[in-house]
This record gives structure tokens, sequence and C-alpha cells, in this order.
């Protein structure tokens, strides 16, 4: 998943579960993976081929806002079947009733590697860990101040206009009141026309801090392809229950790099 993942509500629920949830709620729904939603997928960037993302994330909570304004993500397919992957962000902190933060945030880092292809019935399966680095200043609420680790297993499984993926892993996030935490999420999506996809998200955690609780959220998300390589992204949601009140997600992506044989 992607920044400001940590920072979101967390609560506990299973994948088929969610897949049940899912198609009750969307009527139409992206053939793309990963942005603009958190729930990731196992699929690498192709091999030499290059990822790049100007994007803004935000969150209004019961205790304030906060996001990005801009992040930078790059992926890059360095081999077969493997995607290094970064994000730079720019990070900003308003607790209601007090001044606006910004500066440099966490800097993000991982890599993703498919070990499955699909089949007729067997998913792709994918591992991405990610790695949270505390380069933000955490006393002025751009941080964690500490560094966070991500250890996820990702799976997806198309069908005609249809792909569904999603997975979850274990939060390794040390801290003072932190605790370790669980994540969990699916995506359902489709290809609507040649320029336009949709889709929906439903995710849930455990709690990341000794008194906090469980929570589920959800997101929605359209992907629009203005040629093969520029791209507009775009997602809003919120929680079912929890302290998230809204998020809104907006990229322009990038995509290029040799022909994929």
């Amino acid at each position: 998943m992607r920044f400001g993942l940590s920072n979101r509500p967390r609560a506990r629920v299973t994948l088929w579960a969610a897949v049940a949830v899912l198609y009750c709620l969307i009527t139409a729904v992206v053939a793309h993976a990963g942005p603009p939603f958190f729930t990731d997928d196992p699929v690498p960037v192709p091999y030499r081929n290059w990822e790049l993302y100007a994007a803004t994330q935000d969150v209004k909570e019961q205790g304030g806002k906060s996001g990005t304004a801009p992040h930078f993500e790059a992926n890059y397919g360095a081999l077969p079947e493997l995607q290094l992957h970064m994000i730079v962000p720019l990070a900003w902190d308003r607790p209601q009733g007090e001044s606006t933060q910004y500066g440099l945030g966490d800097l993000e880092v991982g890599a993703k590697y498919r070990f499955i292809h699909e089949g007729k019935v067997m998913p792709q399966v994918g591992a991405f860990p990610i790695l949270t680095l505390p380069t933000g200043d955490d006393e002025r609420g751009l941080g964690e101040g500490r560094a966070n680790l991500f250890l996820p297993v990702w799976l997806q499984k198309s069908w005609g206009r249809w792909t569904s993926y999603g997975g979850g892993g274990y939060w390794i996030h040390p801290g003072e009141d932190n605790q370790n935490y669980w994540f969990t999420g699916v995506v359902l999506q489709r290809q609507i026309t040649d320029w336009l996809a949709l889709g929906g998200e439903l995710f849930q955690s455990t709690a990341d801090t000794v008194d906090g609780g469980d929570s589920t959220g959800y997101n929605f998300g359209a992907m629009i392809d203005f040629s093969e390589e520029q791209h507009l992204l775009i997602s809003g949601g919120s929680d079912l229950h929890g302290d998230t009140d809204l998020t809104f997600y907006l990229a322009y992506q990038l995509t290029f790099g040799p022909p994929v044989k």
C-alpha cells in the first residue's frame, strides 16, 4: 500500500467477507492496481519500465487534517518479476485549533516480487515488503519518529474486464504507546471503456496504538487514460466506523519503458 497507510484507522476482517460486501456495494468497478487504493496487488512493473507519480493524499479526522502536498512516487522494474519502490513525501499536518506544519515526511522504500503467475484457477501471488524511514519531524506531526516495516502478501485474479486483488500483512510499528497491527484489504474493479476504469476498495486493520480501536474503511476510485503513458488517478472514501471522516487521493501518473514482451 502507499504513503499514509500506517496512519489509517485499523480493523479486522476476513478477505472473503470483504469481497462479499464489495459485490453488494459496487455496480461498476478499475483495470488498475495499487494507486489510487491502499490495498495493493502482486503485479510488478514490467522489466526496465517506470511508473512515476506526482500525487496528493489527504485525510480529515476528528482531531484535525493531514496529508501530502505533494508526494512523489517512483516504481521501476529492476528485474523480471521484481519492482523497486520509493515515495518521497512533502507532508502537512493541521491539528484542530492549531497552525499548519509543512515539511519533509517519512520516506518509503520497498520491493515487490511476484512468485506465482495467474492460471485458470490459481491467482497471481506476490510479496511487497515496505519500510518507512523516520525522515519527517515527528514533533511537528510530519512523521512517525521511528522506522516502520510492512510485510504483506497480495493476490490477484482476473476474468474478462473484471479484476479483483487483495490480501494483507503485518505492520511492525514500534514506539511509545504504539503496537504492531494487521492490515487486510480487497479491491474489485472493472474496465468501463478504453480510457475509463472504476473501482472500489474495502480495507480493515487492527489497532496500531495501545488504547486505539479497530475500524473499517472504504474508497471508490477512477483511472482516466489520456494516452498509453499519461494517466489521472483519483479516489475518495471514509470509515464505516472509526475516526476518519474523509480521505482523498489525486495523482498524475507517467508510465514508460521498452515494449513489454
